[in-house]
């Protein structure tokens, strides 16, 4: 149970989640689709290592970064005709290489067990993220699931984290996730962060004592 760090604050009995890097290391399957892509249009391929630096702010975002880092001069129509792209090719092997973190379907089973509220916000679009769900066996342990594309303002912007809040019920919560991104929501949200500790380097600022070494560990942490 999560409870309060003094007496009288509420128990924390709902946590939200960032999807990629996260739960789920899905930087092989992002790699393999826009390179794939990137391929067919004559641009170069790039490591999955760097690509997983890059992730977090959207498929857009991705590709137009993937450009700028290439030293492509793309208009937005360009960038919005390979994001495209990139999000078909993707969708036709959401699962193809990308594996859950260890542990991740044992402790979200015992989290629900347990009465807690499950929630899913990412910038990945709402269908491939629920195909994706689906595909990993997760999508039961979920209340709440928005996408990037389900809600005005994708993260960072807090409107989103808190509309997964409110189809949640609202009340208290954590966000967990893996970048500086997912911490910039929450802090923007005004809920409480935890960051995963198998995040990439550099990519969180929060001590130590606010990552996780698995997701079941919310289940006895105190929220500071």
């Amino acid at each position: 149970m999560i409870t309060g760090a003094n007496p009288g604050e509420p128990v924390i009995r709902t946590a939200i989640f960032d999807l990629d890097g996260t739960l789920l290391d899905s930087t092989p399957d992002i790699a393999h689709a826009v390179n794939r892509v990137f391929a067919r249009h004559g641009l170069d391929r790039t490591e999955p290592s760097l690509i997983a630096e890059m992730v977090g702010n959207g498929a857009q975002r991705l590709v137009g970064d993937l450009l700028i880092r290439q030293r492509i001069p793309a208009a937005p129509s360009d960038i919005d005709y390979l994001t495209a792209a990139y999000l078909e090719a993707y969708a036709e092997e959401p699962l193809r290489e990308g594996r859950l973190y260890p542990h991740v379907a044992e402790d979200l089973a015992r989290l629900q067990a347990l009465g807690w509220r499950l929630g899913v916000c990412t910038n990945k679009p709402q269908a491939l993220t629920l195909s994706i769900l689906e595909a990993t066996g997760l999508g039961s342990y979920f209340l709440a699931v928005r996408g990037a594309d389900s809600v005005p303002a994708r993260k960072p912007d807090p409107g989103h984290l808190l509309a997964v809040l409110e189809d949640l019920g609202g009340g208290t919560a954590l966000y967990v996730g893996d970048t500086e991104v997912d911490e910039a929501t929450a802090q923007a949200a005004g809920v409480a962060f935890r960051g995963v500790a198998w995040a990439a380097p550099g990519r969180l600022s929060v001590p130590e004592a606010a990552r996780l070494s698995r997701i079941a560990d919310l289940a006895a942490s105190s929220v500071a």
